[in-house]
């Protein structure tokens, strides 16, 4: 090889090699800038920036006029001329944002996004916030901001900062985000004293989890207790369900599953013993706790999640289907599966609270509006003649 091939061939495996690397990890001038261009050449252009720099806050790079560590001054593949995808840029330098072993991540975070909390640039709040306090949070928890604000009793960590009980990135402690695990989190306020205890019927219940009873963030309820509340924690009764306040082992409860819940919800018990088709979760040693919480929750008759969340945890075929699906079934959509199924039993398959396909339908829909079309027992369906033609053999349910 000659000496000019030579020295082009060289040139270029090092233009590969630089182009390979995040700009961060390129020494000296990767861009060839020109002596004392930098942020200078940049801002020739882009004049809106000198108001960014005189945020309170201003990102490093930017206030060193480091622009090419986040940008390719040239082209890329990313948007904003980035030099590599967001989170790579800014992992770059804030490698230490989600500890090893965390136990639970902030979703944007997961994702890369750091940019909806962050300015990357410039911003008139501490940590280039795009917003100040819980603004910033109520942005995307706007569910959590509005039951909040409707709420009698609103629980004062949360007035003043999300902060006080969360991780903005990430928790190596908890769920949720939570700097601590429950109780230990709620007992930094909460002193388990002797008037405490005395206020949960003398039961030990510092050591248990707070949430199963009460709101985090606000009720309008006393207490900040659930919305939906057990007849027996509401009327203080707690030993109908556990071991006597001054036993050995307070907390443990008098009976197993479905044999305790039974002593006063008997119908449904029977309903599940004397039914065709009995829903698993009823009859497991779990039983009622599969789908119920035994103290309080925010979803009514006591479910542990909304519908769609707490069925979608064993049927996630089928609601990953309804979403997918262009024509949305209410029902489903709505998170009401018990308008076409039984909860805990039934005679007909698959729990249907009607045997009749078309009577099912029907109390919904006005299936006459169909009367045309030829469908009911009597009428064979001409693709298969082992069935008839209800509903379903038309419609998706």
């Amino acid at each position: 090889m000659n000496t000019r091939a030579h020295r082009v061939a060289t040139a270029a495996a090092a233009i590969v090699l630089a182009a390979a690397l995040p700009v961060a990890a390129q020494t000296g001038n990767p861009y060839h800038l020109k002596a004392g261009a930098k942020g200078k050449a940049c801002l020739e252009c882009h004049t809106s920036f000198e108001k960014t720099l005189a945020q309170p806050f201003v990102h490093t790079p930017v206030k060193a006029g480091e622009c090419a560590d986040c940008h390719n001054p040239h082209t890329s593949d990313h948007g904003k001329l980035l030099a590599a995808s967001p989170e790579t840029i800014c992992s770059e330098c804030h490698s230490d944002i989600v500890p090893k072993g965390a136990s639970s991540v902030h979703q944007a975070v997961l994702e890369g996004g750091c940019v909806q909390c962050h300015d990357p640039h410039g911003s008139a709040n501490k940590n280039n916030l795009v917003e100040a306090g819980n603004a910033l949070c109520l942005t995307c928890h706007d569910d959590i901001g509005d039951a909040v604000k409707a709420a009698k009793f609103r629980h004062a960590p949360v007035e003043k900062s999300c902060l006080g009980c969360h991780d903005p990135h990430a928790s190596t402690n908890a769920a949720f985000l939570l700097k601590k695990q429950v109780p230990g989190l709620c007992l930094g306020c909460h002193t388990a004293d002797a008037a405490f205890t005395r206020q949960h019927q003398g039961y030990p219940v510092a050591k248990g989890d707070c949430t199963s009873c009460h709101d985090p963030h606000g009720s309008s309820r006393g207490a900040l207790l659930w919305a939906d509340v057990h007849k027996p924690v509401e009327t203080r009764m707690c030993a109908q369900c556990h071991e006597d306040a001054g036993s050995s082992d307070p907390l443990k409860l008098k009976r197993a599953g479905a044999d305790l819940c039974g002593g006063c919800h008997r119908d449904v018990v029977n309903e599940a013993s004397t039914s065709k088709q009995v829903h698993w979760p009823v009859v497991d040693q779990r039983a009622c706790l599969n789908c119920h919480n035994p103290h309080a929750s925010k979803v009514g008759t006591l479910l542990a999640a909304p519908m769609t969340t707490l069925c979608g945890r064993c049927h996630a075929d089928t609601v990953a289907r309804e979403e997918r699906s262009l024509a949305k079934h209410p029902p489903v959509q709505d998170g009401d599966c018990t308008t076409c199924h039984a909860p805990h039993a039934a005679d007909n398959p698959l729990l249907l609270v009607e045997a009749n396909t078309i009577e099912l339908c029907g109390t919904c829909h006005d299936w006459q509006m169909h009367s045309t079309h030829p469908i009911g027992a009597k009428v064979v369906d001409p693709r298969n003649p082992n069935l008839n033609l209800n509903c379903l053999s038309c419609h998706r349910n």
